[in-house]
């Protein structure tokens, strides 16, 4: 597992989900990993049963999976400002967060491979750039775009670690610009191209 500069290995992961403290760990970073893991689990459940929806409520139940006890709200879009570290881009003032939503996700969800993709994909970004919440904005912003891909029967996109400088990179260019297409690039970069040929061949989105 790797975010946001938190790795652990497979075997650590699985120490967590039984309950135990991984040694030479912050308990920041052990935090930061856990919701990680009950973010997941809520992720797989809802996509399962499928309650998943790119909405602001469910959003706002996968962001307090996501930061809880970790930032200084979760559950809710943020009631103050933020900033990102990095870059001199500032998001969005709290007052206009509701309207933003409304506006992200008005265009309804493309029926082939290549529009969903691209849809998930800004839907992450513009989470990213807008920062709906003080914190777990990628995160939840990642998630959402993997539970638009779940419940289209479609690979999820995974960040390994080898791309991880690239990314950081990439998403601080992206924030002033707004430009989605080499950060769009990069994340089409991560997954095999014989499964999305498959897919592309072969499946129908449900």
């Amino acid at each position: 597992m790797n975010l946001e500069g938190v790795n652990y290995t497979l075997p650590e992961v699985q120490t967590l989900l039984d309950g135990v403290t991984v040694g030479g760990h912050r308990q920041t970073d052990e935090l930061i990993a856990t919701n990680q893991i009950k973010a997941w689990q809520f992720l797989f459940a809802a996509v399962e049963e499928g309650s998943f929806e790119v909405s602001a409520a469910f959003t706002c139940q996968l962001q307090a999976k996501v930061a809880q006890q970790e930032a200084l709200t979760w559950g809710q879009f943020r009631t103050g400002g933020v900033s990102i570290a990095g870059t001199d881009y500032l998001p969005p003032q709290q007052g206009g967060l509701t309207g933003l939503w409304r506006q992200l996700i008005q265009e309804p969800i493309p029926n082939n491979t290549d529009g969903i993709y691209q849809y998930a994909i800004s839907l992450f970004l513009q989470m990213a750039r807008i920062q709906f919440f003080y914190d777990g904005n990628k995160r939840t912003g990642r998630l959402m775009m993997n539970g638009v891909l779940l419940t289209n029967g479609l690979p999820v996109i995974n960040l390994p670690a080898s791309k991880q400088l690239e990314f950081n990179q990439l998403m601080l260019d992206f924030y002033p610009s707004n430009n989605e297409a080499p950060m769009r690039a990069l994340m089409l970069s991560c997954l095999n191209p014989q499964h999305l040929k498959i897919m592309n061949e072969q499946c129908t989105p449900i």
